[in-house]
């Protein structure tokens, strides 16, 4: 007999809401790019002020410096011999790098660039040299800051290097920026680090809780705040172990004291004169009581702990459907089963086997077909995109979709049309609780009267990080 089984027909699920983007930003990532932002708004904000301020200051003493330059080299240039001239120019462009040419009508001139900046140094040049002092940005396309000036009728030029007379070079104020906006950064990764260090630390320890695992204490040290909180969580989990161990104990204790009493009265029952009639319906009571304190136990019963490598779901699954379908049809019930190979999730066999065969033996108990009183019921489990989908289905007669909600609550129970027998209401409960310490979720997907799938969703583990055996 093959794994697979028959291949049932199973109703497509309902439409599914589309999930919404699990890229989710942590608190430190918030708080991190929070500040972040703050201070690169700010550092742009203080770049600008700066820059406003430093404009006017340093526009007065360029132009106060190109006037300067422009008065001495006109002095030297006039009282100066004029065979010493050339050297003079020299001199002065060489060492001053100021070069003074002669100014023709033909030049070709460039204006200087339309900013505030320039626009200040151009004012305040001529209202120190004079209006008549033409300032341009190129001449006969040579670059500089030409500035002209007269000396006996003939013109001339006297040219800067833009250098000189800019403001200060961007690339130099970008470094300096760069360089501070990384220390303010590294300074607030530190800062947001020490303040989530312990909303981390709490959230690990919450988790392990939530898993039924036993946390680690939190450092009762630090501010006041943190102090507190943590000494009032550490006192929570401590009280939270005590009442799960006195309520083990105390089901422990009921199921023993219960079940003792149970045993006796079917051994009572069997040596007693009563009809076969009478004995088989106080069994099936008695059967009813004795199943009821299982479901008890079993819901009282802590989930296993989560592996960490992904287990063999389809291997775990094919176990279990070998012990159901002997079982199912000892009851006078079929169970098949169609097992994709190769399925994996990070979830704890037991549990695993704990969740399917609640969902089974409901689709026992629940599921009869109206035609023959037999449970006809599917196995599947296949892979659907990053999630292993399990489905049981049976061919009852189905819920209402208004109940689906009510069923999932523990002691709840279906109408009576669809039961016809007596249970704890505590069997998709279970489901439900197993299924959420390994962020999986349970559906009930109903078809009246086509019966009731009960599919279960798993996050898959990716096939290639548990290389198999016969692989090799």
């Amino acid at each position: 007999m093959t794994w697979q089984g028959k291949v049932m027909a199973i109703p497509a699920p309902k439409q599914r809401k589309p999930n919404k983007s699990r890229f989710r930003l942590g608190l430190f990532s918030r708080s991190f790019l929070l500040l972040a932002g703050l201070m690169l708004v700010s550092l742009g904000a203080w770049l600008q002020v700066f820059f406003s301020m430093e404009e006017g200051p340093r526009a007065t003493q360029m132009a106060q410096r190109v006037t300067t330059a422009v008065s001495i080299t006109r002095s030297a240039l006039v009282y100066a011999p004029r065979s010493v001239r050339p050297a003079l120019l020299l001199d002065l462009a060489t060492k001053e790098s100021l070069r003074v040419q002669p100014r023709e009508k033909t030049d070709v001139l460039e204006p200087l660039p339309n900013s505030n900046y320039w626009n200040h140094v151009a004012a305040e040049i001529k209202d120190r040299l004079g209006p008549e002092t033409h300032i341009m940005w190129a001449v006969n396309q040579a670059p500089g800051v030409w500035v002209s000036f007269e000396i006996n009728n003939d013109q001339y030029w006297l040219v800067f290097d833009r250098e000189q007379l800019g403001l200060t070079a961007g690339a130099e104020w970008f470094g300096w920026g760069a360089t501070a906006l990384l220390l303010a950064l590294i300074g607030a990764a530190v800062s947001v680090r020490f303040v989530n260090r312990p909303l981390a630390q709490l959230a690990k320890v919450a988790q392990q809780l939530a898993r039924g695992e036993t946390p680690s204490l939190l450092p009762e040290k630090g501010p006041a705040e943190i102090r507190d909180m943590n000494m009032a969580f550490n006192r929570m989990a401590r009280d939270i172990r005590q009442t799960e161990a006195d309520r083990e104990i105390m089901l422990a204790g009921i199921s023993h004291d219960l079940r003792t009493p149970l045993a006796r009265m079917r051994l009572e029952i069997e040596m007693s004169n009563v009809t076969d009639e009478t004995r088989q319906a106080i069994d099936e009571d008695l059967g009813q009581i004795d199943h009821s304190i299982g479901q008890l136990m079993e819901y009282a019963r802590p989930a296993g702990a989560v592996p960490e490598q992904g287990i063999d779901v389809s291997s775990v699954l094919r176990d279990l459907y070998e012990r159901e379908r002997s079982h199912t049809e000892s009851l006078g019930g079929a169970l098949t089963a169609s097992i994709e190979p190769n399925l994996y999730a990070k979830i704890s066999a037991h549990d695993l086997k704990r969740i399917v065969s609640n969902l089974i033996e409901n689709a026992r108990r629940y599921g009869r077909t109206p035609a023959d009183d037999r449970a006809h019921i599917e196995l599947a489990a296949r892979q659907q995109g990053n999630i292993l989908a399990i489905e049981v289905k049976d061919h009852g007669t189905g819920i209402a979709p208004t109940d689906i909600q009510r069923l999932l609550r523990p002691f709840s129970r279906g109408e009576s049309a669809r039961t016809g027998v007596s249970g704890a209401g505590l069997g998709l409960a279970i489901v439900e609780r197993l299924l959420g310490q390994v962020g999986g979720q349970l559906e009930l997907i109903s078809h009246p009267p086509g019966g009731l799938v009960a599919r279960i969703e798993i996050p898959k583990v990716r096939v290639r990080n548990f290389q198999l055996d016969t692989d090799t």
